[in-house]
């Protein structure tokens, strides 16, 4: 058999890294719950006009069909989830009778898309989201709530400096309609792409797809060059002499974020014009974030308002959400070195080997001390002493238990210094006890 080559844009980790993946995932479990956001776990399949109702996303899903499947099988018609937000408001108007609005949710799960892989960006990532999500009206402060929550996760994390931009869509909208462009759903998903092709590209598109006049288009992009740390920014939009009441609407509701995470969490929003978002059931604040330094990622936290993903047709649950990329955040940072785990495995200590008679002993030894919370394992062969300590230093593992004629020791093989302990009380320090996450 030849060996195996991995495959691209399925990243896979090594266990060191995988320990600093499990412990950025507990990190946000725990900071999401803090919030009060109640955890869910959705299938990972959904009917295909569900995935393809809104937005471009033909092109990136997966379709799940079995190998000797008919095109008429009762897997026919069923995709892979390529985001979590479409698989939560088809939860929601599942389980409305039985949830209690406003709901708060958070999901950490898998996602897959068939996009080209580059750095980033891949065919199968995890995805950290919440959202808040009510029955009728969803008040506008609950776009202020998900940035600052977002900025209490990802403030404890050993990242670079983060940014989130906002924009609102009203405030696009309503400018392109007081301009006189027609398609204003196209022309935001155009503008969602000044970024990857640049400025006389994107006015170029303007032109030719939504029949914008050349002045129309460069004001399209003189809307998008304003940002602000503040809400300077309504003056500068004003200044542009546009005016429509939908541009009023987003001005005011952006405003309000931006006041607020001014105050709550200082740097972390910026107001940028240049925001989108190119599905289309985003219908009011939108947020992108990037972090610095690593820019050519794009966004690893991004969002938005949306009020009419989830209706029965009787009943419409508006809502609002983030999703942090995770995997688009970890992996190229680890790949780079620039993060890693203090060792790559759980063990804090490891019980060694005299002979191998010893070995229902030291498996009673290393017993005691798991039945204390103290992760152990017992050497895997009785091979000299050096050996035994090597494959600990190998690993991280930076203590050995034996036992000789002065009683049960505990050597700390960083230092070389060497205790008699009562197995029963020895605590390891606490930035021992479990491998921890180390930046560059």
């Amino acid at each position: 058999m030849s060996r195996p080559q991995p495959l691209s844009g399925f990243p896979e980790l090594l266990p060191r890294q995988r320990i600093v993946e499990q412990q950025v995932v507990d990190h946000l479990r725990r900071a999401f719950e803090l919030h009060g956001f109640a955890n869910l776990h959705t299938r990972a399949v959904e009917p295909m006009d569900q995935l393809l109702r809104k937005g471009e996303t033909s092109k990136e899903v997966y379709v799940l069909r079995r190998l000797q499947a008919d095109a008429e099988g009762g897997d026919a018609g069923l995709g892979l989830h390529f985001d979590l937000t479409v698989p939560f408001a088809r939860y929601v108007l599942e389980n409305a009778g039985k949830l209690n609005f406003p709901f708060r949710r958070y999901q950490i799960q898998p996602c897959w898309r068939g996009e080209r892989p580059q750095e980033g960006r891949y065919r199968e990532f995890l995805q950290a989201d919440i959202d808040i999500v009510d029955l009728g009206e969803l008040p506008a402060h609950y776009e202020v709530e998900v940035a600052l929550v977002i900025a209490d996760a990802l403030r404890g994390l050993p990242l670079p400096p983060v940014r989130m931009h906002v924009n609102n869509r009203k405030l696009s909208q309503g400018f392109y309609q007081g301009l006189g462009i027609h398609d204003t759903d196209e022309a935001l998903r155009i503008i969602d792409k000044l970024d990857k092709i640049g400025h006389d590209a994107v006015a170029k598109l303007l032109i030719d797809t939504v029949d914008a006049t050349p002045e129309q288009a460069e004001a399209c992009l003189k809307l998008a060059s304003i940002s602000a740390e503040d809400t300077s920014f309504v003056e500068e939009v004003r200044a542009l002499g546009v005016s429509d009441p939908l541009l009023d609407e987003g001005l005011s509701e952006l405003a309000a974020v931006v006041d607020a995470a001014a105050k709550e969490a200082p740097g972390f929003v910026v107001a940028d014009m240049k925001i989108a978002r190119g599905l289309d059931y985003y219908t009011g604040t939108v947020y992108e974030t990037v972090m610095e330094g690593y820019e050519g990622l794009g966004s690893i936290c991004s969002g938005g308002r949306y009020d009419k993903l989830a209706s029965d047709g009787k009943h419409t649950y508006p809502g609002v959400g983030l999703s942090i990329g995770v995997s688009r955040i970890l992996v190229p940072l680890l790949q780079a070195g620039k993060i890693d785990a203090t060792r790559e495995v759980p063990t804090c200590v490891i019980v060694a080997l005299a002979d191998e008679e010893d070995r229902s002993a030291a498996n009673a030894l290393a017993q005691r001390l798991r039945r204390r919370g103290v992760p152990t394992q017992v050497s895997p062969s009785a091979a000299k002493f050096g050996k035994q300590i090597k494959f600990a230093d190998k690993r991280g593992i930076p203590f050995v238990l034996f036992t000789n004629e002065e009683g049960t020791q505990i050597k700390d093989i960083r230092s070389g210094e060497q205790t008699t302990v009562d197995v029963d009380a020895w605590e390891p320090p606490a930035a021992d006890l479990h491998p921890t996450i180390v930046a560059e």
